[in-house]
């Protein structure tokens, strides 16, 4: 009973912070006039603050110190190695998310080179293998299972770079990227729970917390009351950051070797989403002979917005094809192999895009 009451508290206090922190930081926003403004590839009209992600790494960092520090209090977590490692990764995790949080800031604030930002991810992703986290196992992907330190260490960082950029490209419309991730978060953060690794759901259930009360600003605020924000990259960066490392803790075999691929299967699933979008999109621009680093108009959705969608019926029908990979995957990661059911995933990924490609070509007639 005591790790859910502590991974309750956790939960409520990051979500209590968030809503105290947001109406001050659009207060401010407001009042030195820190807009997003519209342009060719926003489908926004108005100026929009976009440092609500100023909110979630100060609530995100309380509420996890404090769940750590009342659950040792209390006697809740193990004073073993095994715990005080946990305890070197979370310092790892969160001075890279400060590095992110940081270079987030200045690209909302004044704009920053694409090289500076990836430099800084980088450090970021780096920091996590310091900590003594890679990938050690893949569940059969590609007829591997445990793979030697100098293929998961690189495979570690491209990953949490991968998913880092995943999020932040997808976050194009309202509540479509903190939507993907409420629903991430609370899988990973069942999972953890599930598994009885309390300091890892603690966190996932502390990064929610601080969404939730953003999602509704996001995708409800008033924008002529000046209630509406967006996350910006102050909050995709380190969203994409902790939902690497989450996922990172579930690919990593334990010292005996026991491995389950379902974990992984499931952590990722969520994901797909964004993950498969930023390959699509990146095979796009190169085709077209367009750099893969600069953005367009070509994501998920802007397809569905360009097949008459309006915003909110794409955030709901995006949110529904998460929810249904994620089904399909819980309900046959156990009849097919890692590597048939991801061929399965990206088959229904293409086969869906085939079909919306009929309807934008019809709605251009």
């Amino acid at each position: 009973m005591i790790p859910v009451v502590l991974l309750l508290c956790s939960f409520f206090l990051s979500f209590c912070l968030g809503l105290l922190l947001i109406p001050n930081i659009l207060l401010i926003s407001h009042k030195k006039h820190l807009y997003d403004l519209p342009d060719r590839r926003k489908i926004h009209k108005g100026q929009i603050p976009q440092l609500g992600g100023t909110s979630f790494f100060p609530a995100i960092l309380i509420s996890i110190c404090l769940s750590i520090a009342i659950s040792t209090k209390l006697g809740v977590l193990p004073k073993d190695p095994l715990y005080e490692n946990t305890l070197v990764e979370f310092l790892f995790l969160m001075t890279g998310s400060m590095f992110l949080f940081l270079i987030g800031i200045a690209d909302d604030l004044i704009g920053i080179s694409y090289s500076y930002k990836f430099l800084v991810q980088l450090i970021a992703a780096c920091l996590l293998v310091f900590a003594g986290d890679w990938f050690n196992n893949i569940g059969g992907l590609f007829g591997y299972c445990a793979i030697p330190s100098y293929v998961g260490i690189p495979l570690t960082i491209v990953f949490i770079i991968y998913v880092v950029n995943a999020i932040n490209l997808i976050d194009g419309i309202d509540g479509l990227a903190s939507g993907l991730c409420i629903i991430s978060l609370s899988t990973l953060g069942l999972m953890y729970f599930i598994l009885r690794h309390y300091v890892y759901a603690a966190l996932a259930f502390a990064t929610l917390g601080v969404l939730i009360p953003f999602w509704f600003y996001n995708v409800f605020g008033n924008e002529q009351k000046g209630h509406k924000l967006f996350m910006g990259d102050t909050g995709s960066l380190l969203l994409g950051y902790i939902l690497g490392f989450l996922v990172l803790r579930l690919g990593i075999a334990v010292p005996t070797g026991e491995f389950h691929s379902r974990q992984l299967v499931m952590a990722v699933s969520p994901l797909i989403i964004p993950l498969f979008d930023v390959v699509r999109v990146v095979i796009f621009r190169l085709r077209h002979g367009k750099n893969p680093f600069l953005p367009d108009n070509n994501h998920f959705h802007h397809k569905l917005l360009r097949s008459g969608m309006g915003p909110h019926t794409v955030l709901f029908f995006i949110l529904v094809v998460c929810i249904f990979f994620l089904g399909v995957n819980y309900v046959l990661v156990d009849k097919m192999t890692v590597a048939w059911l991801l061929l399965l995933d990206i088959v229904l990924w293409v086969l869906m895009h085939l079909i919306l490609d009929m309807f934008v070509h019809r709605g251009k007639k």
